[in-house]
């Protein structure tokens, strides 16, 4: 069986000698060393100044949209994972769509200004599968407006834009550090501000509002994580240069395998190191696409649609959204097996499947 991802596991040992620390020190979380010396190494690695560690991406994005005590409405990407929506939702606020560049994938700027009213209060972007938006114009979106900017870039470890890490950008980025990413937690998730306030003021969210043990500054939840999760961290990071390297290979070796597939690829935005974290293929109709996922499953090959359905879709969504670019992408798009321990052969499989399919 080839899946579409599997989590990158490090040798055993390295991560036993963690856990035998652990045992030692019978400190399982609260704010464990740990955790502590994965943020200081993520902050060295990443060249940023501020990081939170917390227990998934999605309260990433809920402490986030907290921090920033938004309200109303915020325009965001239909072409997202559900947490992306879900987040604003469940934070009380109303997500306000708009249509994403057919190109990057990413949500248009230019439609932006359009969605803008109000009681607009901030925009939330996704940089899809690691591809940064185009951060320069929706900065100048937010200052002509007065309003806030999350980035939900939980593709986005080892992607930069002009030198900086994609972290850097925005009021807040948020990233996953779930299993399923090239670097992981097993689960988890961070945060990231150049603002040492809003840092400081969602510690003390993450942690129930705790302010000292008999304390709070505001009201809080359990975003924190464990050192058993710190620890599959740290022996990852020994491990990022060769995973990132690696999936730019095998994306090469893809890119040669498929030349004569007929489909579309996202546009890379200039001046950015991508960190191939998804291999996305949109394919010439949704007919086309359901009829290689078939083919794909049927020889044990099980590739996602992701992302579909668009997320003005959702059940709890009421508005009708015009969204022609993302309803078309959503129905054609495919996402292909990519991982660290995925062979040239089976790049080699799916291929043949691919182009049989297209070809017949």
């Amino acid at each position: 069986m080839i899946p579409v991802t599997k989590p990158f596991l490090p040798p055993e040992s390295e991560y036993l000698t963690y856990i035998t620390s652990i045992w030692e020190r019978q400190w399982l979380t609260n704010n464990g060393p740990l955790v502590n010396e994965l943020e200081l190494r993520l902050k060295e690695y990443l060249r940023i100044p501020h990081i939170l560690f917390l227990s998934n991406g999605t309260i990433a994005l809920q402490i986030a949209l907290k921090a920033l005590n938004l309200t109303d409405e915020i325009i965001t990407t239909p072409f997202s994972y559900v947490a992306t929506t879900n987040s604003i939702i469940w934070e009380g606020c109303k997500p306000v769509y708009v249509d994403i560049d057919a190109n990057s994938l990413n949500i248009d700027p230019l439609k932006i200004e359009f969605a803008i009213t109000e009681k607009t209060s901030a925009i939330l972007a996704t940089h899809v599968y690691g591809n940064p938006c185009d951060v320069e114009a929706i900065e100048k979106k937010k200052k002509k407006h007065h309003l806030k900017v999350i980035y939900d870039a939980a593709h986005c470890f080892g992607t930069t834009y002009k030198g900086k890490s994609i972290f850097e950008f925005g009021d807040i980025s948020t990233t996953s550090f779930h299993a399923t990413k090239l670097f992981h937690t097993v689960e988890g998730g961070a945060v990231f501000t150049k603002n040492a306030d809003l840092l400081k003021k969602m510690s003390f969210l993450r942690n129930f509002g705790h302010d000292g043990y008999e304390k709070f500054s505001d009201i809080g939840i359990n975003g924190k994580n464990s050192e058993f999760h710190a620890a599959m961290g740290l022996v990852n990071l020994k491990y990022i240069d060769e995973i990132l390297i690696n999936r730019r290979k095998l994306s090469m070796y893809y890119n040669d395998a498929l030349v004569n597939l007929k489909c579309l690829k996202p546009t890379l935005i200039h001046d950015s190191q991508y960190n191939y974290s998804y291999y996305p293929v949109v394919l010439e109709s949704e007919e086309i696409t359901l009829k290689m996922i078939q083919v794909l499953n049927d020889n044990w090959i099980y590739p996602r649609r992701y992302f579909y359905p668009n997320l003005s879709k959702m059940p709890y969504i009421e508005d009708n959204f015009v969204l022609p670019i993302t309803e078309s992408i959503s129905k054609r798009v495919l996402c292909l097996p990519l991982f660290h321990s995925l062979s040239k052969e089976e790049i080699d499989l799916i291929a043949s499947i691919m182009l049989r399919v297209q070809n017949n």
